[in-house]
C-alpha cells in the first residue's frame, strides 16, 4: 500500500507541476489507488501542495508532499492521465507504472532553442494583435529572444518568479525603448505589450477560473492570487523603468 501511494502521489504531483488543474490531480490519484486494490483512497491537493491517503484492511497510509516548482508543460499532463487511464488495459504492475512516470518526467516536448524561438515569434505575433507595425514585431520578436532565455536560465537556478518577471518585464522595457530611439521599432507601447505577453500567467488564471467553478474555492483563490501577484511583478518592473527613463531623460 505505501508503494501504491507513492506512484500515485508521483503520478499527481506531475500533473500538478506542469499546470494541471487541482481535481485532476485528486483524480488521478484516486483512479490510481483504486485500481491497484485500495479499499478507500481520498486526496486534497492545492496549488503547492499534495496530502493522500489509502484505508485498507483496517490501516491508514497517508503521504503529504510540497509542491514548490510549477511550469507549463500540457504534454506530460496529457501523458499521465492517459497512463492512468490505460493501467488495466496495459496490465501495468506499480513498478511499470513507476517506470513509465520517471520516464515521462525526464521527457522534453522540444529542444531549448526551439521553445525560445517559438516564443519570440508569439511576442512578435501580440505585438501584432495590439496594433503594432512590422517593425514593433520584429523588435518584440527580439526582445522575446532575450527575456525567454532568461527567465529560463533563472528559473534553472531558483530564482523567484516575482524577480523574474519584474526584472524580465524591465528589461523588456528598456530594450524596446532602445530599440524605438534606435528605429528598430516604430511604437514603444506595441513592442513592450508583444513582449511581457511571455511573462503574462495566461494558465493561472484559466485553472484559478476552472477550479473556483468546479468548487475548489481554496484552490482557485490562491491561483487568482498567484496570478495577481506576477501580474503586479510584470507592472512594477515595466513601470520601474519607464517612470526612471522619463524622470532622468526626458520621455520617450
Amino acid at each position: 500500500m505505501n508503494e501504491i501511494l507513492q506512484v500515485a502521489m508521483l503520478a499527481g504531483q506531475m500533473i500538478l507541476e506542469n499546470g494541471g488543474e487541482t481535481y485532476r490531480v485528486e483524480e488521478t490519484i484516486w483512479r490510481i489507488c483504486k485500481i491497484y486494490g485500495a479499499a478507500e483512497a481520498e486526496s486534497f491537493a492545492t496549488p503547492t501542495g499534495i496530502m493522500a491517503s489509502i484505508c485498507h484492511e483496517g490501516k491508514i497510509y497517508s503521504l503529504t508532499r510540497r509542491v514548490s516548482n510549477r511550469t507549463v508543460n500540457l504534454n506530460k499532463i496529457d501523458k499521465v492521465n492517459d497512463l492512468s487511464r490505460s493501467i488495466l488495459s496495459k496490465n501495468l504492475s506499480v513498478n511499470d507504472l513507476k517506470q513509465e512516470l520517471i520516464k515521462i518526467n525526464k521527457e522534453d516536448i522540444y529542444p531549448l532553442p526551439v521553445i525560445i524561438i517559438f516564443s519570440a515569434l508569439g511576442a512578435g505575433s501580440f505585438s501584432v494583435l495590439f496594433g503594432g507595425t512590422f517593425k514593433d514585431v520584429f523588435a518584440a520578436f527580439l526582445i522575446g529572444l532575450i527575456i525567454k532565455s532568461l527567465t529560463i536560465k533563472w528559473s534553472e537556478i531558483g530564482i523567484n518568479s516575482f524577480f523574474i518577471n519584474s526584472i524580465c518585464s524591465g528589461i523588456a522595457a528598456l530594450l524596446a525603448i532602445i530599440l524605438y530611439k534606435l528605429g528598430i521599432a516604430s511604437q514603444v507601447n506595441q513592442t513592450i505589450i508583444g513582449a511581457i505577453m511571455l511573462l503574462v500567467p495566461g494558465l493561472a488564471i484559466t485553472n484559478a477560473i476552472r477550479d473556483t467553478i468546479s468548487g475548489d474555492l481554496l484552490s482557485g483563490i490562491i491561483r487568482a492570487a498567484e496570478a495577481f501577484l506576477v501580474a503586479i511583478s510584470i507592472a512594477v518592473g515595466t513601470g520601474a523603468v519607464l517612470s526612471f527613463w522619463i524622470s532622468n531623460f526626458g520621455g520617450i
